[in-house]
């Protein structure tokens, strides 16, 4: 779903649109329809910020809701997530996952932006203590230039999420690994 909001959202969408249109693509029905309780707003720290809601609307892909009312009801306007397999309840795993991919230890008080990078790399987990991934694609996902990508890594290694990054090769692949899953970093 990452994948596809990359290319049917803006590119000038922020980290918490992505994040907010990430959740209602995944609990949207096949009508469109979204509840969004109030609670799972508070949490990903959107409850109230009309702004967010304001860059969907605005790139036609939802039509604005009310936020005043609990929980807050929003209709979905891209044909293509209300015909999206898999079904409604693997769906909804996946968007109570993309909350807080376990994998990742990431503070519920994280900024989006850097919330949106953890996300793309728990997507991009192999099996093994180092994971690789392409820094342009990681950078697609999350509407970052690389430059921008390869700060908010930096990040996640200030926070203790990963243990470290390293970007490497022509390719511009990315390494890194968990926090807690220490290998020995390439080159070091």
């Amino acid at each position: 779903m990452l994948t596809y909001l990359a290319t049917a959202l803006p590119r000038s969408a922020s980290p918490a649109a992505r994040l907010l249109a990430l959740q209602c693509a995944l609990r949207a029905g096949a009508d469109g329809l979204v509840r969004m309780p109030a609670g799972l707003l508070r949490g990903m720290r959107l409850r109230g910020r009309s702004e967010v809601w304001d860059e969907l609307a605005e790139g036609h892909w939802l039509r604005a809701p009310d936020l005043r009312s609990a929980p807050v009801q929003v209709q979905v306007l891209d044909y293509a997530v209300r015909d999206q397999t898999p079904g409604r309840t693997a769906r909804r795993r996946a968007a109570h996952w993309a909350l807080s991919p376990c994998q990742l230890d990431v503070r519920r008080d994280t900024p989006s932006t850097t919330r949106l990078v953890a996300l793309a790399l728990a997507a991009h987990l192999s099996p093994g203590p180092a994971h690789t991934a392409d820094m342009e694609e990681l950078g697609r996902l999350c509407g970052h230039t690389s430059h921008q990508t390869a700060e908010l890594l930096d990040r996640l290694v200030a926070t203790g999420s990963l243990a470290f990054w390293r970007q490497g090769g022509e390719l511009g692949e990315v390494t890194w690994a968990l926090a807690g899953q220490r290998p020995q970093a390439p080159g070091a």
